[in-house]
């Protein structure tokens, strides 16, 4: 029997949420358990825990698969705007008194954590020390208040009506080739976007497994060419993937803001400079319902930066 006289714990909601999007995802307990950097274990105890307390199953597991029961699927679609609000009210609450407190939490993928986000966070907690700051590092799009987060930072990506986005860091980026002046006098240098399948290539992962394309333009001509891989590193470590690059071990195609350091050092040279791809910017989204005050500080920094 339920226990009528015990509500959950926010912590044990929230838990439940980040286990929901991941179920959505084909994903479970130790998705959900990354997310929330607590151990999958931990994750299982406490739905079981607040499973026993509502008196009703919320998800079916198998050895195989975990997915959400009818009561939690309907629990998880009513809980997420609850538990948004509530971490709203708490943050407002906390500001109260003409100081920004609270905690702000950002999903963001890798790549701007290299040298775009970072500076952001320095000069922003220089102005409101008191905000407590946790980064949420994922590569792939997730759904940020299930996960506990009050934004997220994406390229491209295509968002949920209810979700606004504003740039953060450079409108335009580009991104293109480049190679060791020793790699390219030891093998050539490539005139077309094919002829890099002819040379050694570094090429660098996503947590979810993908290889990152590589994707030209020029007039118009859009190719995209899968290069077979050297060295492959995880884009999580995108410093080793550029340190093998400047020590002859192929062509490297990435962020033009990581390229353009060692490009003006000589140490790398630039390939293929008429086939960069330009592209947007990243973009800071949050939804349009709930703006807590330590997000909403945020938001009004990067539009002073700008």
């Amino acid at each position: 029997m339920p226990n009528n006289h015990a509500f959950p714990s926010l912590d044990d909601l929230s838990v439940f949420l980040a286990v929901s999007t991941a179920v959505s995802r084909h994903g479970g307990f130790r998705t959900a358990a990354r997310w929330l950097g607590v151990a999958p274990s931990t994750v299982s105890e406490t739905i079981s825990r607040l499973e026993r307390r509502l008196g009703v199953p919320l998800l079916l597991r198998t050895t195989r698969s975990v997915q959400l029961t009818e009561a939690g699927r309907a629990l998880a679609e009513r809980l997420g705007p609850v538990m948004s609000e509530a971490r709203a009210a708490l943050d407002d609450a906390a500001s109260s008194q003409s100081k920004v407190r609270g905690r702000l939490k950002l999903n963001v993928p890798g790549a701007v954590m290299v040298d775009i986000l970072p500076p952001l966070i320095d000069g922003f907690l220089a102005k409101h020390p008191e905000v407590r700051i946790e980064v949420m590092v994922d590569d792939r799009l997730v759904d940020i208040t299930a996960a506990g987060c009050d934004a997220g930072i994406r390229y491209g990506e295509h968002l949920a009506q209810d979700m606004i986005a504003v740039p953060i860091g450079p409108r335009r980026q580009w991104a293109g080739v480049a190679a060791a002046p020793s790699y390219l006098g030891r093998r050539g240098v490539p005139t077309h976007p094919r002829d890099v399948l002819e040379h050694d290539c570094i090429r660098m992962r996503f947590a979810s497994g993908a290889l990152t394309g590589w994707e030209f333009e020029k007039e118009g001509e859009t190719l995209v060419v899968d290069p077979p891989a050297h060295l492959i590193i995880a884009t999580a470590t995108p410093a080793a993937a550029l340190d093998l690059a400047v020590a002859g071990h192929g062509l490297i195609y990435t962020f033009g803001n990581w390229l353009e350091p060692l490009l003006e050092r000589g140490t790398l040279m630039p390939v293929l400079a008429d086939w960069r791809l330009p592209f947007d910017g990243p973009r800071l989204y949050f939804s349009s319902r709930f703006m807590p005050t330590p997000l909403r500080a945020f938001i009004d920094f990067i539009a002073e930066q700008r």
